[in-house]
């Protein structure tokens, strides 16, 4: 039996509360997370605790922020399993969100997820974020970008910001050690129209872990020389 107690605690401790519905919502996409990842490399961490804290409690921390209203546009980039992306449209409803991956395995096995638990107001593209980025029917159009992507913060506001429309946010999350990326990733926020508007150092409950949240909002439109192709954001960033 799929065990989430670990989840359900945890999120209160964060002042989350799971109803019904939604602890039948992670149950279920638990177990496609582990059975999915017996045949494709969805994510390394199996363990029923761990999943439920480095997965689905660390996904919620940006909802003890104030920036999660109701009717809002997210992307997730890089959303691998769909972190922090579906737990995040589990938990609220009315966001109309879209997860972002390059890799088509774990866009199926998200696809099936959405499908399984009868999400709506969801979709997983199978994308690069430079790309789509480009493109009008993505470019600016979010109130909302939120990565969890192991990349350096630099790298990761060109691929984000050009998502987020004025007035919107990027969210990146983070480790607890930041202050030589939040460094490095001036002329990128700056450049790209962007503005630190504050971070957030959180525990993660039932575990010694911190991580952070990098909020940087959005005050100006991104030149459309960015961001850039051929793997330019990665190996030159800003």
């Amino acid at each position: 039996m799929t065990d989430i107690k670990a989840l359900v605690e945890g999120a209160s401790l964060l002042g989350l509360e799971l109803d019904q519905e939604k602890i039948d919502e992670f149950i279920k996409y638990k177990e496609l997370l582990k059975e999915w990842n017996e045949k494709v490399n969805i994510t390394t961490i199996t363990d029923d605790f761990e999943i439920d804290i480095k997965h689905f409690i660390d996904s919620l921390t940006p909802l003890t922020t104030d920036y999660f209203k109701e009717n809002i546009r997210v992307i997730d980039i890089g959303t691998g399993g769909g972190f922090p992306g579906l737990p995040l449209k589990i938990m609220n409803k009315s966001m109309d969100v879209t997860l972002v991956d390059s890799t088509k395995k774990k866009i199926n096995f998200l696809k099936d997820v959405i499908e399984s638990l009868g999400l709506e107001k969801v979709q997983a593209i199978h994308g690069r974020a430079e790309e789509m980025a480009r493109d009008p029917l993505y470019r600016e159009k979010f109130n909302i970008a939120i990565s969890r992507a192991v990349a350096q913060l630099n790298t990761l506001c060109e691929y984000c910001l050009p998502f987020v429309e004025v007035g919107g946010y990027f969210i990146s999350m983070k480790g607890s050690d930041i202050e030589d990326e939040l460094k490095e990733a001036e002329n990128s926020i700056k450049v790209l129209g962007g503005k630190l508007k504050e971070t957030r150092i959180v525990k993660l409950p039932l575990s010694d872990i911190t991580h952070s949240l990098i909020i940087i909002e959005k005050v100006r439109n991104t030149s459309t020389k960015y961001p850039r192709g051929g793997g330019k954001p990665r190996k030159k960033p800003l």
